[in-house]
């Protein structure tokens, strides 16, 4: 069983900075494709970008040049440097990752942006 959990979300203004992160209970980001998703209050979840296990990285339009994704595959950890910050980025941010067949997600964590 594949455990996802995410931290360091938090309040923060207009142009500022967070960086949240993935911890997985084992070393499955090194051979998956992982995922960070958002979601707003009354919006779908949306893709936010992705990492492959050869370090590969998409994002969407509204995030790229503002947010990274990075790993740490001795932490088992992912990470997502969300920079810049608009109030339009306020959302749970999730991450989640395709293992052996099933997707697993994370319990989110909350990111609201003040203007």
């Amino acid at each position: 069983q594949v455990q996802l959990v995410e931290s360091g979300g938090g309040l923060v203004q207009a142009g500022g900075s967070l960086r949240l992160s993935c911890a997985a209970s084992g070393s499955i980001f090194s051979r998956n494709v992982m995922g960070w998703y958002r979601q707003a209050l009354g919006k779908q979840r949306e893709l936010v970008g992705t990492m492959t296990s050869s370090f590969s990285t998409n994002y969407a339009d509204s995030v790229k040049g503002r947010f990274t994704i990075s790993r740490d595959n001795a932490k088992n950890t992912v990470y997502l440097l969300l920079n810049s910050l608009k109030p339009e980025d306020t959302a749970i941010y999730y991450c989640n990752v395709m293992h052996m067949g099933q997707l697993y997600w994370g319990q989110g964590t909350q990111v609201t942006v003040s203007s």
